[in-house]
Order: structure tokens, then C-alpha cells, then sequence
């Protein structure tokens, strides 16, 4: 369970750093203002992970040139009687609120990775044997409480990553609530073509299967051995769990990337992008083509999914 668990940790902190800059070429789709992931903001809110969140993002950000700063608008605005502001000032949650909702994730990876690097480096033996005073002390270090209640809060804290990433591919893919793209981004011609419609189905299903398997394998203790092992913990099974759950993170995150890129070139903003978003963007074009006339995607979106999961992207600093 502690090897299965300190690579579904690693493989976690990879997924959390590509939320974290689809999060931010989203914000550059809509142009949002950059209030919500400020340091102004989000240093008045005393959590290690929503700050550190909120910091990447703004390093993402710093050169785009969609951005809108708020000290340059409307609180400053000299004729203010007469000022009007005419886009949203206050995005949906699923834009405006992922320093709050990835800043946990990211505080529990944090500690799911301290607690079972201290499991690894403990002994696990029974008995363990005393050679200082030449005796042998019999116990339960083998148990794997530790492993098992980090692996369920791993695995309920990457199905919230996954939930924000279906909301925000749905923001993407719903004319009627972001206003400025075509119904499922579709390039093609509307009612001939499908557009990432389809992929949204995987998108939702994958979603509502992690909803499912993140229910607790921790306190699903059933005595065995006579009742020898009367409460165990389960800690393989939730360690195993994770990693499919983790698995499903990409794919969905893999599809939302998928749904931007589209965005993008709708939008023609790749020139405008920063200089982070713009590297990744051309990174995965060469992956996915332009994506215009209906054809089965379930290729692609493996592709891109393989080369998110292997490619080690390092935009939170720890």
C-alpha cells in the first residue's frame, strides 16, 4: 500500500500542476480580471495551498496579454458617474474560486506525502527485534492506518479536481452561460457537426464514476483469522482506488485541455496568450489537429491523456 501510495502522490502533484494552467488559460478565454487569484485576495486567507495556488496562477499569468487588471478599470476610472461595466466583474465559482477549491487539494497532497515518506522510512516488521537489548517486542506496525486515511482523503481530494475540471469544460462547451463560444465549441458547421460534444459524455460519466468510488475504504474494516485481524485497514484497497481515480482525473483533465485548444482557436488568442499557456498550447496542438470535422476523438484523447501523464509539469512551487 505505501508503494502504491507514493506513486499515486507523485503522479497527483502532476495532475493538480495541469489543473492549474488549464485554470489559467480559461481565465485568459474569457479575459477575466485578475482579482480572484491575486496575492491582494488571497493573502488575507491564512491557507499554505490557496496561496500557493493563487501564486501560480499569477506567475502563469504575469505576460498574458488577455488578462484584465482591475487597477487599470473600473476603481480607478476617472468619470465614475458615468461608467458602466459591461463584462462580469465576478466569474463563475469554477473560474473565480479555484485557489479555494485547489488549495485544499494541494494542503492534502502535501500531507499524504509527509505521512507515507514517514511510512517508508518506518519499520513495519512484526516482530521487531531489539538488538540493543537483545529482545523481541511483539506489536502492530505492520497495520496501515496511516497509508489507508491519507489514500481515502487523496482520492475524495482528486474527485473534487476532476469535479472543477467538468465544470469548467461544461463552462466551455455551454453557449448560453459563456457567451462568447459556439455551442460545444464546435468548429465545424452547427447541426452537421458534433464538436467536443461527445467527449463531454466521457467527461461526465468518468466524473460521477470517481464521485462514487471516492466513499471511504478506511472505516469498510471486516474481521478475518479467526478474528485474530479483527479491524484492519483496508489500506491496499484504498491506495488501489486512488490510482484509478487519479487515472480518471486525467482523462477528464485531459478532455477539458482538449476543449481549449478549440477555444483558442476560435477565439484566435494563441498569439495572445502568455508565454506558458502559449508553450503548452503548441505542445498538445502537435498531439490534437485542429478539430473541425466530426471524426472519432477516443484516439486523441488518449493521446493527449498518455502525454500529460508522462510529461512532469512543474508550475506550482513548492
Amino acid at each position: 500500500m505505501s508503494g502504491i501510495g507514493i506513486t499515486n502522490i507523485i503522479n497527483a502533484y502532476n495532475l493538480i500542476n495541469w489543473m492549474v494552467l488549464a485554470s489559467a488559460m480559461l481565465n485568459e478565454i474569457v479575459e477575466s480580471f485578475n482579482d480572484h487569484y491575486s496575492h491582494s485576495l488571497n493573502s488575507v486567507k491564512k491557507h499554505h495551498g490557496q496561496q500557493v495556488i493563487a501564486q501560480s496562477m499569477c506567475e502563469i499569468l504575469k505576460d498574458s496579454r488577455l488578462i484584465d487588471r482591475n487597477d487599470s478599470s473600473f476603481y480607478h476610472n476617472s468619470n465614475k458617474s458615468n461608467f458602466i461595466i459591461e463584462k462580469r466583474v465576478q466569474e463563475y465559482y469554477s473560474l473565480r474560486c479555484v485557489p479555494q477549491i485547489l488549495g485544499p487539494i494541494y494542503d492534502t497532497l502535501i500531507n499524504a506525502e509527509n505521512t507515507v515518506i514517514n511510512e517508508i522510512n518506518s519499520v513495519s516488521d512484526n516482530p521487531i527485534i531489539d538488538d540493543i537489548n537483545k529482545n523481541v517486542i511483539h506489536g502492530g506496525n505492520f497495520h496501515g492506518d496511516y497509508v489507508s486515511l491519507e489514500m481515502d482523503k487523496l482520492k475524495t481530494a482528486i474527485t473534487k479536481l476532476t469535479m472543477l475540471s467538468e465544470r469548467q469544460l461544461n463552462f466551455l462547451l455551454n453557449d448560453k452561460v459563456n457567451k462568447i463560444l459556439p455551442p460545444f465549441v464546435n468548429l465545424g458547421e452547427l447541426g452537421l457537426n458534433f464538436g467536443m460534444q461527445g467527449a463531454q459524455f466521457t467527461a461526465t460519466s468518468t466524473t460521477a464514476e470517481c464521485q462514487t468510488l471516492s466513499n471511504p475504504m478506511y472505516v469498510h474494516s471486516i474481521p478475518n483469522n479467526n478474528d485474530n485481524q479483527d479491524i484492519v485497514s483496508m489500506g491496499t484497497n484504498s491506495a488501489l482506488i486512488a490510482k484509478k481515480i487519479i487515472d480518471n482525473g486525467f482523462q477528464v483533465v485531459a478532455i477539458e485541455l482538449m476543449t481549449l485548444l478549440q477555444a483558442i482557436d476560435y477565439m484566435k488568442l494563441n498569439t495572445k496568450l502568455s508565454q506558458v499557456t502559449k508553450q503548452k498550447y503548441e505542445e498538445l496542438r502537435n498531439i490534437f489537429p485542429t478539430f473541425v470535422d466530426d471524426y472519432s476523438i477516443y484516439k486523441d484523447i488518449l493521446k493527449v491523456k498518455e502525454y500529460i501523464e508522462n510529461k512532469q509539469l512543474k508550475i506550482i512551487d513548492k
